[in-house]
């Protein structure tokens, strides 16, 4: 291990895993560089609640798995954080809430495939408290339990959210992959911010049972991580599916659809034609496509959210012993809690307890023409187009942290691809002042439709910025 040095946190599965097999790096040092790594740069970013006290028998463990060829596959060994509204057994899992101090006793579906692949439980990770669905006010990557994420390459400024931590924390080089999850833009925005790829899985794909909900028909977990194939082989083995090949498609001749929301910053733009350029010269199609998301799809959308998580709260809260029995139980410990509304309030959480009868049963039936609208969207630009995916810029550089006013009209572009319940990854296409900016990928209904599109065109458009750690008024450089 003397060879190694701080290069090691740009390794993803494809350096990892050779090198494992090998015997260059034990899991056991891998995790004590993970835990290392997290000792000496978290205190600036705040993503990581906390440790798994036995993250080292883990990895002791998976060594010996190694050594006597019982390796369990790809994951075995390798270190992952889990987003803190998943469920661990003997760990943090409390959606960033005070209220919900008791460690689960059993593992969520996904954590237990993960165990069972050999993965490393390293941690949990900070998040927008209740995945920032508690008030249209609420500041992104701020739960009472963990204070407050920072990008880590501009301290001060937003990490997005709501998988907010698990995204800064394998930018930071804390971890090679984090879980998180996805309503709308939970894992596409800060994978966009904060530099990584984001991969997050058409519903239901991978199972949410163990995973405190918003809308079980939006809800989804995914991957964040250093590549798209590192993602995507990620989730093949929490699926069962065969290890896909990552080897780059060719993208000469393919058709591409690119897609320039109104309100898209000149910037951010600009940026987006500097990644599709670079498909150009690498001989794909990229032409515009004209795509409009209609307002009142969206607000339907938006009552039938108000009303599933109504009805998913009060069961979840009645699962958790310590908490809250519903939801009107949780707003009134909320408001008797010296932390929780310090700095913003509940406002929808009192939206949806007040909600009556017949405006929930109105917003349930909603999902399904939603749904139906939304899809028939995104098929329609892709035939009307004869494009295989649409790409768009996932994110504007990161804005400072604002605790009176929140992260409300940020520029965002995941709602269509949420609405249709479809896959879509997000991937880096470079900088703006020394902030990330993203690429999302969407269009089809299934991520084995566009496995190897997103792999190629992470080889193409993907740039690792590296953090930089640097305050607003300084500018400095940690590797």
């Amino acid at each position: 291990m003397d060879e190694v040095n701080t290069e090691w946190i740009r390794w993803g599965l494809r350096e990892l895993g050779p090198l494992m097999r090998s015997g260059d790096i034990s899991a056991t040092e891998l995790t004590s560089l993970c835990i290392e790594r997290i000792e000496n740069v978290d205190h600036q970013v705040n993503a990581v609640l906390g440790l798994a006290p036995d993250a080292l028998s883990q990895a002791a463990a998976a060594d010996r798995r190694h050594r006597s060829g019982a390796a369990r596959g790809p994951l075995d060994g390798i270190p992952v954080l889990l987003k803190d509204n998943i469920h661990t057994a003997g760990l943090l899992s409390t959606v960033g809430s005070r209220l919900l101090p008791q460690p689960p006793e059993r593992d969520a579906e996904v954590v237990r495939r993960l165990r069972e692949a050999g993965a490393v439980v390293l941690g949990k990770t900070n998040l927008s408290e209740w995945a920032n669905f508690r008030s249209v006010r609420g500041t992104e990557g701020w739960s009472g339990v963990g204070g407050q994420t920072s990008s880590p390459y501009l301290l001060g400024h937003s990490p997005w959210g709501s998988s907010s931590g698990s995204a800064v924390a394998v930018a930071a080089g804390m971890a090679p992959l984090a879980l998180g999850t996805e309503t709308d833009g939970s894992i596409l925005g800060p994978a966009g911010v904060n530099g990584v790829v984001g991969v997050k899985p058409q519903v239901g794909l991978l199972p949410t049972a163990g995973i405190a909900p918003v809308s079980g028909a939006l809800d989804s977990v995914g991957v964040l991580s250093r590549s798209v194939s590192d993602a995507l082989l990620t989730i093949a083995v929490l699926t069962g599916r065969p290890v896909f090949n990552d080897e780059p498609a060719r993208i000469g001749g393919r058709r591409f659809g690119s897609w320039l929301p109104s309100g898209t910053p000149d910037r951010v733009r600009e940026a987006a034609k500097v990644a599709w350029n670079r498909l150009r010269h690498a001989g794909a199609v990229v032409l515009p496509v004209e795509l409009a998301v209609p307002g009142d799809l969206v607000l339907d959308g938006l009552r039938a959210m108000y009303a599933e998580f109504g009805e998913a709260i009060d069961d979840y809260l009645r699962g958790r012993s310590e908490a809250p029995d519903s939801l009107a139980g949780l707003i009134s410990a909320n408001r008797a809690d010296p932390v929780e509304t310090r700095l913003f309030g509940q406002d929808l959480f009192e939206w949806v307890v007040t909600m009556s009868e017949d405006e929930r049963a109105e917003g349930l039936a909603a999902r399904g023409p939603v749904r139906a609208r939304a899809q028939a969207l995104c098929a329609d630009v892709l035939r009307r187009h004869r494009v295989e995916a649409v790409l768009v810029p996932t994110n504007e550089p990161a804005w400072p942290i604002d605790t009176v006013n929140g992260d409300r009209d940020r520029f965002s572009t995941s709602s269509l691809s949420a609405l249709a319940g479809y896959p879509a990854v997000s991937l880096p296409i470079g900088l703006i002042d020394g902030l990330p900016v993203g690429m999302t990928v969407f269009g089809p209904p299934e991520l084995d439709r566009f496995l190897d599109v997103a792999v190629a065109l992470d080889r193409v458009c993907g740039d690792r910025p590296v953090p930089t750690f640097h305050a607003a008024e300084e500018r400095g450089s940690m590797v």
